[in-house]
C-alpha cells in the first residue's frame, strides 16, 4: 500500500482523535478512552510534534500514531536522589477500521522508529502485543532491567534500543506521561464532541 507519512497538522487534530475513537471503540472495553488520551498528550509537556504522524492514502487520513517523552527512573543512593533517562513511549496508534491488517500501522511504526533515531533519542518503550511489536525489534523490557512504574515485568511491556547499546547499563522504572490516564467525568464531556456511538461488549478481553 502506497502511503504518505507526514507530521499531523493542528487542523487535523480532531480528525485523528475521531479516527482513534473509531479504531478503539468497544475493543478493550465498552466504548474507549484512547481518543481522550491522545488529546491530553497533545496538551502535555511530553508532546513532540515531529513524532505526531498521520498516514494518508489518496490524500485521506487512514492512520495515526503519537510518540511522547517518557523516562526511566533509576533509584540510586538516597543522598544522591533519583537519576532518570529520557526515552519515548508510543501510542495510541491506529488505522482506519476498514484497512486494519493492511500494513498501515507497520508503516507508521517504521517511520516513528526511523525519525526517533534520527532525533537522537535512546529508546522506545511501550505496552503492546509481543507478536506484533517483536517484528520491529521490540523485546521484553526486562532484558534492559527496566520495569513498570510499580516494578512489574510481563511480555507486553516492551523496549527497543534506537541504536546498539543505547539502553545498556540502565536499571529503573518506567514512567509515561500522566496524559495516558483519563477521568470518567472528563471523558463524558469529551464524548459530546463526537457522533453518538453505542457501547457494547469488548472484542478483546485483556488479562488482569
Amino acid at each position: 500500500m502506497n502511503l504518505t507519512i507526514r507530521e499531523t497538522d493542528r487542523n487535523e487534530f480532531f480528525e485523528t482523535e475521531n479516527l482513534t475513537r473509531e479504531a478503539f471503540w468497544n475493543l478493550y472495553k465498552p466504548g474507549c478512552d484512547e481518543h481522550l488520551a491522545l488529546h491530553q498528550l497533545r496538551e502535555s509537556t511530553s508532546y513532540i510534534p515531529k513524532l505526531d504522524l498521520v498516514a494518508l492514502l489518496d490524500g485521506r487520513i487512514v492512520g495515526h500514531v503519537i510518540t511522547t517523552k517518557a523516562k526511566v527512573v533509576e533509584s540510586v543512593a538516597p543522598e544522591d536522589g533519583d537519576a532518570s533517562l529520557e526515552v519515548l513511549c508510543v501510542g495510541p496508534i491506529c488505522a482506519d477500521p476498514s484497512l486494519q491488517g493492511k500494513g498501515v500501522g507497520s508503516q507508521l511504526m517504521r517511520q516513528t522508529i526511523a525519525r526517533a533515531a534520527g532525533m537522537g533519542f535512546k529508546g522506545i518503550i511501550l505496552y503492546g502485543d509481543p507478536a506484533y511489536y517483536s517484528r520491529f525489534g521490540f523485546e521484553n523490557a526486562q532484558k534492559y532491567s527496566i520495569s513498570t512504574h510499580d516494578n512489574q515485568n510481563f511480555d507486553p511491556f516492551m523496549a527497543l534500543e534506537l541504536y546498539p547499546g543505547s539502553l545498556a547499563g540502565i536499571t529503573g522504572r518506567f514512567f509515561e506521561d500522566p496524559g495516558f490516564v483519563t477521568a470518567d467525568a472528563h471523558l463524558e464531556e469529551f464524548e459530546k464532541l463526537f457522533p453518538v456511538k453505542e457501547k457494547g461488549e469488548p472484542r478483546i478481553i485483556l488479562p488482569v
